[in-house]
C-alpha cells in the first residue's frame, strides 16, 4: 500500500513534540490513579463535545489511569417529563420527584443517558460498563428533606420533595471489581433506599462521595463555566479549601456555582488529592486539565498542600 502520509513541517513537528513532552510527567505521575469525572452541562448535549469526552476517557484509560464516570441528565429528564405532560416543580434548585417523576428519572438516567455514554466510550475503543447506584447497593441513600427557616415558625419548616435522596454509604466493591477487570464504570446517580425504594441524587454529590470513598487522585466536575472567576472575570486556577471559603464569604463565589464548589471542598477535605472545576464547553477539556501545565479550569486542593 502506498504511504499517503503528508510530512510534517518543522513547526508542526515542534508543536506536537512539545505537547507530548509536556504530557509525559503527568502520565507517569497519574499512572494507576483513580480519576472520578462528573459528566454534565453542554458536554452532554453537544454531539462534538460528547465525542471528544469519550475519546478523552479512553485515552486516560489507555495510559494507565482508572477513570470513573458519574453522569447527570437533568435536561433529558425535563424533556421527557414535558412530552409525557408530567408537571415539573423545583424547590431550592432540586426537582420535586413524585413516583411518576421517579419512573422517568430511572428510565432516562439508568437507561437512555447511561447507555448512550457507555456506547460512546466503547465506540472509541474503551470497555465501559453502565451501572446505577442501585446495582449491588453501590449507593445506599435516604430521603433528603429540605429545612427552611421562616419567621412565622419557631422551628424550621421541613419540606418533603419526594424521591430525592442523600448518600449514606458508598459500597465500593462493585467499582473495585470493574476496575480490577479493566472496565470503565459509568454510574447513574440513583440510590437504593433502606426498603428498596429509589432515590434521585445530585450527580455532583455522588461523584464527590464516590471520590472520597475510593481515595481518588482527582475529582473532575465538568461545567458550563471557565471555573472559579474573580470579579474581573479572570479564572482562578489554583485555590486551597481555605481560600475557597474566603471567596464564598466575600461573595465572589455565589449562586449556582456554590453546590459544585461545596462538593469539591468536601472532597479534598475528605482525602481526594485535588478537585477540578473545568470548562466542559472546550473540546478535550479533560486531557487539557490532566496533561498540561495550564489546564482549563480551577484546581482546588486541601489547605495542608500549601
Amino acid at each position: 500500500m502506498r504511504d499517503l502520509r503528508v510530512p510534517l513541517t518543522e513547526q508542526q513537528a515542534s508543536r506536537i513534540t512539545g505537547v507530548l513532552i509536556e504530557a509525559l510527567p503527568y502520565i507517569r505521575t497519574f499512572h494507576g490513579s483513580t480519576i472520578v469525572v462528573k459528566f454534565g452541562g453542554n458536554a452532554m448535549v453537544d454531539d462534538d463535545l460528547k465525542q471528544s469526552f469519550a475519546g478523552d476517557i479512553v485515552l486516560m484509560k489507555l495510559v494507565g489511569m482508572n477513570p470513573i464516570v458519574v453522569h447527570g441528565g437533568g435536561p433529558q429528564i425535563g424533556e421527557l417529563l414535558e412530552r409525557l405532560s408530567i408537571p415539573t416543580e423545583f424547590v431550592d434548585g432540586m426537582r420535586v420527584t413524585d413516583a411518576a417523576t421517579m419512573d422517568v428519572v430511572q428510565m432516562v438516567l439508568g437507561g437512555l443517558v447511561n447507555q448512550e455514554i457507555v456506547s460512546l466510550i466503547n465506540a472509541h475503543g474503551g470497555r465501559a460498563v453502565g451501572v446505577t447506584g442501585k446495582d449491588g447497593k453501590l449507593i445506599e441513600a435516604t430521603q433528603l428533606k429540605i429545612q427552611r427557616e421562616s419567621p412565622e415558625h419557631t422551628a424550621p419548616e421541613i419540606i418533603d420533595i419526594g424521591h430525592v435522596g442523600e448518600v449514606q454509604t458508598i459500597n465500593r466493591e462493585i467499582i473495585d471489581t470493574l476496575i480490577a477487570r479493566d472496565f470503565i464504570p459509568v454510574i447513574a446517580p440513583i440510590g437504593a433506599g433502606p426498603n428498596g425504594e429509589s432515590f434521585n441524587i445530585n450527580a455532583d454529590i455522588v461523584a464527590g462521595k464516590l471520590a472520597q470513598s475510593l481515595a481518588a487522585e482527582k475529582l473532575m466536575l465538568l461545567t458550563n463555566t471557565p471555573g472559579v472567576v474573580d470579579p474581573d472575570g479572570t479564572t482562578l486556577t489554583g485555590l486551597s479549601a481555605g481560600e475557597i471559603q474566603q471567596l464564598i464569604s466575600d461573595g465572589t463565589i455565589h449562586g449556582g456555582m456554590l453546590p459544585k464548589i461545596t462538593c469539591a471542598v468536601e472532597a479534598v477535605r475528605g482525602g481526594v488529592h485535588s478537585a477540578h472545576i473545568i470548562d466542559g464547553r472546550i473540546r478535550h477539556a479533560l486531557l487539557l486539565e490532566v496533561f498540561t501545565d495550564s489546564g482549563v479550569g480551577t484546581m482546588i486542593h486541601s489547605d495542608s498542600q500549601r
